[in-house]
Order: C-alpha cells, then sequence, then structure tokens
C-alpha cells in the first residue's frame, strides 16, 4: 500500500470517528454536565450566602439589644456576657463530631436542618417577653398634662409605683414580680440552640465550595459568602436601632400613659420584635438545601493529583491518607478509628497551629470589642442606644464588609502566594492595631454628676470613698439613694433624682416634666439661672460631640483595616491543611474560636463593671444592672484590653509568618532537587538510552553523573 492510500485510511478514519464542524457526544456530554455543575454550584453559594445573611442578621441583633436586654432583666454586664457566650457553648457541644462526620454525609442537607435549629432558638429568646409582666420603671406620678404642683422630695419617701400598677403593692407581690427577671434564662438558653445549629454552617458549607469551586474562584467565592456574613449585622444593627425607639410593651400597653422616652437612662426598647423576625428568616434559608446534590463534578484542575498548582505543592503532612474509598458509603466505626490519626495530622502542621493561636487571640479581642461597642458609645459619648446601634450598623460593619471584599478580590486578582497572603494578613492586623490605638486620645470626661463624679457644691471631683450622694442642701428631704431618676439642673449638673436635688415642686406636660425651686442647683447656680431643671442626664461637654464624630472616622479606617486581612487568612488556613481534611481542620479551627472565645465578652464585661458608679437596685434589694459608668475607667478597661489581646494575635502571625518562610524555602529546594534529577536522567537516557536510569540510586546526588 503506498503512501498516499495510508494517508486517505487515516483521514477516513478520522472523520468517521469525529466529523467535522459536529462535536461529539462526550464533548456534548461534558459540557451540559459542566453547566449543570456551574449552575448547581452557584445556587449552593446563593443559599450559603444567605445563611450567613441569616445567622449575621441574628447575631448582630443581638449585639444591638445588649443594654435593652440588659435594663429589662436587671442583670450585669458580666452576666450579659455570659448570655452572649452561650452561642459559642453552643457550637462547643457537636462542632467537632459535625466537621469530622458531616463530611462524609450529605453536607446541604446537615446545613439545612443547621438552619431550622437556628430559626428555632432565635424565636425562643424573645419568649420571655409574652410570659413576663409589663416593664417596671421608677417614676413619680403626675397626671398627663398636669399642672398641679407636687414636691419629689415628700414623693420620695414613699414607696411610689409606675404609671401601670396601682398606689400600693405588698413587698412579698413586689418580690415576687421581680423573680420574673430570671427568664433570662430562656434568653440563654435560644442562645445556645441557636449556636447549636449554626455550627454545620462553616465548615461545612466552606468546605464545600472549595471542593467544587476552580482554585481561582475558591478565594472569590468565600469572599463573596463573607461579605454578605457582614452584611447581616449592618440589617441587625439598624433594625436593633429601629427597635430601641419603640417601647419594650408596645401592643401590650397603652402609650400614652408612658411617661419616659428614648433619652431616658430607664428606656427599655422592644428588644424582642427583632428576634421574631430573624428566626423566621432563618427558617426560610434552610429550604434550599434540602434540594441540592451530596457532591458535584470537581474541577479538573482538582481531579488530577499531579496537578502541580501551588495548592497541591503546598499542602503538608506525612503522606497518609485518611480519606474513605470514593464510591463506598462511610462506616462509623472506620471514620471513629481515623479521628485520632487526623486530629494528629492536623495539630502537627505548624502553620496551621499557629494561625489558629493567632486568630483565637485575636477573635478574643474583636469578640468583646463588638459585644460592649453600643455600650461604650452610650457611655463614652451620651448618645442613646438608638443612635449607636444605628451608626454601627451604617458606618462600621459597611467598611468591614467593604474590607473583607477587597481581600477576596486582591487574592483573585493578584493571585497572591501563601506566604504573600500571611503577610497581608499580619499586615492588616499591625496597621489596623496601630490606628486602634489612636482611639485613646478620642474620649469625654466624666458627666457632672453631684455626689458621684464631683461634689454638690461644683468644685472638683470627689474620690470613690468620698462619693456620697447626701449634701446639706438635701438633707431634710427623705430620698433614697437607691432610685435612679437622674435630672438635669440649670446649671448644667446631674442629679441622681429630683429629690436629691432637693427640688421642692414639679409639673408635667406630656412627657416634659419641670422640676422647681431645687435647693441643691441654687447652690452653684448664678444670679442669671434659675433653680429648675428637667428629667434626664444633662449632655456632655461641647468638645463631646467632636470627639464622636473623629472617633467614627478613625473607627471606619480601622474596621476596613483589620478586615481587609480576613480572606488572606482563611485561604492561607484552607491551603495549608490535606483536602480530605478540610472540613474537619475548618471544625477543630471553629470549635477552638468558639470555646476560647466564649470567656471574652465574660472577662470584658467583669472587667468594665469595675468602672461602676452608680447600680441599680431590684425591689427585693439585689443589685441590678449599672446607671453611670466612670468614662475614663471605662475607656481604659475597653480599649486597653482590645489592645493587649491584639498585639499577641501580632506576635502569634509573625511566627506563623516565619514558620511559613521556612517551609516554603523547603519546598522550593525540594521542587530544584527534582527538577535536576529529571534534568540529569534526560541527559543520561539520551547519552546511554533509558537502561541508564543510575539517579534512581539512593547514593546518587546531582554532579555525580560523570562518574556513573
Amino acid at each position: 500500500m503506498d503512501t498516499s492510500s495510508k494517508e486517505n485510511i487515516q483521514l477516513f478514519c478520522k472523520s468517521s470517528v469525529q466529523p467535522v464542524g459536529r462535536p461529539s457526544f462526550k464533548a456534548k456530554y461534558s459540557s451540559s454536565e459542566k453547566q449543570q455543575c456551574c449552575s448547581e454550584l452557584k445556587l449552593f453559594l446563593g443559599a450559603l450566602s444567605f445563611v450567613f445573611f441569616a445567622k449575621a442578621l441574628a447575631e448582630g441583633y443581638l449585639k444591638s439589644t445588649i443594654t435593652q436586654i440588659e435594663r429589662r432583666f436587671e442583670i450585669s454586664s458580666s452576666l450579659v456576657g455570659a448570655i452572649d457566650g452561650s452561642f459559642e457553648i453552643g457550637n462547643l457541644l457537636i462542632i467537632t463530631f459535625v466537621s469530622y462526620f458531616g463530611a462524609r454525609l450529605h453536607r446541604p442537607k446537615i446545613i439545612g436542618a443547621g438552619c431550622l435549629l437556628m430559626g428555632v432558638g432565635t424565636l425562643l429568646i424573645a419568649m420571655p417577653q409574652f410570659f413576663m409582666e409589663q416593664y417596671r420603671y421608677e417614676r413619680h406620678f403626675l397626671p398627663s398634662n398636669s399642672t398641679l404642683s407636687t414636691s419629689p422630695c415628700l414623693l420620695e419617701a414613699d414607696s411610689q409605683l409606675p404609671v401601670s400598677e396601682e398606689s400600693q403593692s405588698p413587698k412579698n407581690n413586689e418580690c415576687k414580680i421581680d423573680s420574673s427577671s430570671s427568664m433570662w434564662v430562656y434568653v440563654f438558653l435560644g442562645n445556645l440552640l441557636r449556636g447549636i445549629g449554626e455550627t454545620p454552617v462553616q465548615p461545612l458549607g466552606i468546605a464545600y465550595l472549595d471542593d467544587f469551586a476552580s482554585e481561582d474562584n475558591a478565594a472569590f467565592y468565600i469572599g463573596c459568602v463573607q461579605t454578605f456574613a457582614i452584611i447581616g449585622p449592618i440589617f441587625g444593627f439598624l433594625f436593633g436601632s429601629f427597635c430601641a425607639k419603640l417601647y419594650v410593651d408596645i401592643g401590650f400597653v397603652n402609650l400614652d400613659h408612658i411617661t419616659i422616652t428614648p433619652k431616658d437612662p430607664q428606656w427599655v426598647g422592644a428588644w424582642w420584635l427583632g428576634y421574631l423576625i430573624a428566626g423566621t428568616v432563618s427558617l426560610l434559608a434552610a429550604v434550599p438545601f434540602w434540594y441540592l446534590p451530596k457532591s458535584l463534578p470537581r474541577p479538573r484542575n482538582k481531579e488530577d493529583s499531579n496537578s502541580s498548582s501551588e495548592k497541591s505543592k503546598f499542602i503538608m503532612g506525612d503522606g497518609t491518607d485518611y480519606q474513605t474509598p470514593l464510591g463506598e458509603k462511610a462506616k462509623i466505626m472506620e471514620m471513629a478509628r481515623d479521628f485520632l490519626p487526623s486530629l494528629k495530622n492536623i495539630f502537627g502542621n505548624p502553620v496551621y497551629f499557629l494561625y489558629l493561636c493567632a486568630s483565637t487571640m485575636q477573635f478574643n479581642s474583636l469578640f468583646g470589642m463588638v459585644t460592649y461597642k453600643p455600650k461604650y458609645i452610650e457611655q463614652q459619648y451620651g448618645q442613646s442606644s438608638a443612635k449607636a446601634n444605628f451608626v454601627i450598623g451604617v458606618i462600621n460593619i459597611p467598611a468591614v464588609a467593604l474590607g473583607i471584599f477587597s481581600g477576596g478580590i486582591v487574592m483573585k486578582k493578584f493571585r497572591v502566594s501563601m506566604c504573600g497572603a500571611a503577610k497581608l494578613y499580619l499586615g492588616s492586623s499591625i496597621l489596623g492595631y496601630l490606628l486602634f490605638l489612636s482611639l485613646f486620645a478620642l474620649g469625654c470626661e466624666n458627666s457632672d454628676v453631684a455626689g458621684l463624679t464631683i461634689s454638690y457644691q461644683g468644685t472638683k471631683p470627689v474620690s470613690y470613698h468620698e462619693r456620697a450622694l447626701f449634701s446639706d442642701c438635701n438633707a431634710r428631704c427623705k430620698c433614697s439613694e437607691t432610685k435612679w431618676e437622674p435630672m438635669c439642673g440649670a446649671n448644667g449638673i446631674t442629679y441622681a433624682s429630683a429629690c436629691l436635688a432637693g427640688c421642692q415642686t414639679s409639673t408635667r406636660n406630656g412627657t416634659t416634666t419641670i422640676f422647681y425651686n431645687c435647693t441643691c442647683v441654687k447652690i452653684t447656680a448664678s444670679r442669671s439661672e434659675n433653680s429648675s431643671g428637667l428629667v434626664g442626664r444633662c449632655q456632655k461637654d461641647n468638645g463631646c460631640p467632636k470627639m464622636f464624630l473623629y472617633f467614627l472616622v478613625l473607627s471606619v479606617i480601622t474596621s476596613y483595616t483589620l478586615s481587609l486581612g480576613g480572606i488572606p487568612g482563611y485561604i492561607l488556613l484552607l491551603r495549608c491543611i490535606k483536602p480530605q481534611l478540610k472540613s474537619f481542620a475548618l471544625g477543630i479551627y471553629t470549635l477552638a474560636i468558639r470555646v476560647l472565645g466564649i470567656p471574652a465578652p465574660v472577662y470584658f464585661g467583669v472587667l468594665i463593671d469595675t468602672s461602676c458608679l452608680k447600680w441599680g437596685f431590684k425591689k427585693c434589694g439585689s443589685r441590678g444592672s449599672c446607671r453611670l459608668y466612670d468614662s475614663n475607667a471605662f475607656r481604659h478597661i475597653y480599649l486597653g484590653l482590645t489592645m493587649i489581646l491584639g498585639t499577641i494575635s501580632i506576635f502569634l502571625s509573625t511566627a506563623l509568618l516565619f514558620s511559613l518562610k521556612k517551609k516554603c524555602v523547603s519546598k522550593h529546594k525540594s521542587f530544584r532537587t527534582n527538577k535536576e534529577k529529571t534534568m540529569v536522567s534526560v541527559k543520561i537516557r539520551k547519552e546511554n538510552g533509558p537502561a541508564s536510569d543510575y539517579w534512581l540510586q539512593p547514593n546518587y546526588w546531582p554532579g555525580k553523573e560523570t562518574q556513573l
């Protein structure tokens, strides 16, 4: 057969296998399979983003209602911190088992079940409102639009009750009603259940995305999810601001009879309303996951076991494969047998361990800071609870969302290496905490409160042991030192109550109560000033609003800078572990963050309580919530503790970078050695044939080929 005939036969065979201009069946099948896989992955991405939004919505709303819950149940900041930490306790209970066993089971359905628990737990938090008595606040009674002249001195001596109560009530009944404040336990249990439900969302959801997304898109997808996780608190804080303006018993009482306003320190907003909405959103978020498949086709670059991508080269381990065989159902006993080796493999990874320690310290710092930030703004700058929640939701959290999204874009656009990601993570932490350090200079001085921060003569600050709410000017008034009904005198000084200000008469017009002939106000008032006063605390000095503005600007820049390293750090965490241990490692990471993050709100709250100047008391005599804080001590404790934890995190991140560089250098040397061996093999093959693979011998080293 001549050459032209052979060429014609080969051309015929090629055309019969795959006709020109018509794609093969295999190509069609691959294209449709790839399109279906893409659509399902994007559906999972959308569903996971919505879940992150839902859980972050509830979390943000919880932070915004901290002060409302504290006042409603008359509890201390440390106990509120324990309630906030119950979410982490819920995670702690099952995170290890969910992340390890859940990785072998149907991950989307497990996430869906978690969303149902989240919704039920969030709804449970709001339940005490429907079983507790109506909120009772301290206020002597005057009829609406009353022109009657009454003396606060005389009324204060009696045990007057709020507007909604009768004139007298036996003491044992008061104590029985007061015991209803123990219903904060239901808030604790609801948040605990919410934490249990949230457990599978992060480790299983992020691992599922990273498993079935291409390496180029993984960082971007995770950035999108984390961005939605930050958008959630924006709505949470904004809704918290809206609910803080609504009276706590709205829908249960006649609001025309309420004698206090949102500016009053005794005001409690409708804290429970947002939990009903957030719980419903969490229940709706569970629906899509019941229709998603257990797994998707992996991208080609992840199917190739010989891939030379950075991800596959960077994974560290001892070479042991703990993954169960494909196509077989994982048996519980087999998975349990591999549990300890998997755990040892994870903690034997120095990069993972150092990142875990650094993240734990940083999250402790951030958890404590975010939990008490609304309270800090209220006490330090004299803002209302509604305004504090509003500025956090509108200004701070969008900056965090933008920072996280920017980090994902940088990782995708510039294809940042693992060492580069570690540098970006460390750099953002250092710069962020340096900016945070400047917040120490942006504080306001204490309000002038007679008997607590200054003397009744208005001269100089008083020391702790000199503080006394009684003075000669109010000696003839039978006042209670446990009452906290602040009144702002015409002299710019706040008094704990109108009785302690020595006011002789009072009238009320709508919600405005005016006090006259106040003997303590008259002492420091100039001739041009009168001796009257209004309900509520006096505004802080004129320089405080400007300080608050500076605080907001610097807080936004700091939030953006710190969050910029979030995605690089997270990608570093995903790339330093074996693919088959990814869900388990993420679960251990989440577990450590939750376990070691539980104490953060508690010890922040305990230390903040030490700066309290005036405690409230319940009707049975037990201590309630704090009414007034020492602004200077509060600032130093709040910011100082955050800085200490952040500094420790920076040192650990520096150690992480050095460990990573060392590993990168060793990998680079190993790669160069293998490349030299391959070049030598090719050279020997050319000279002596394929049988001369002497470089495989144990005693061979590069450069010895001339001796072979």
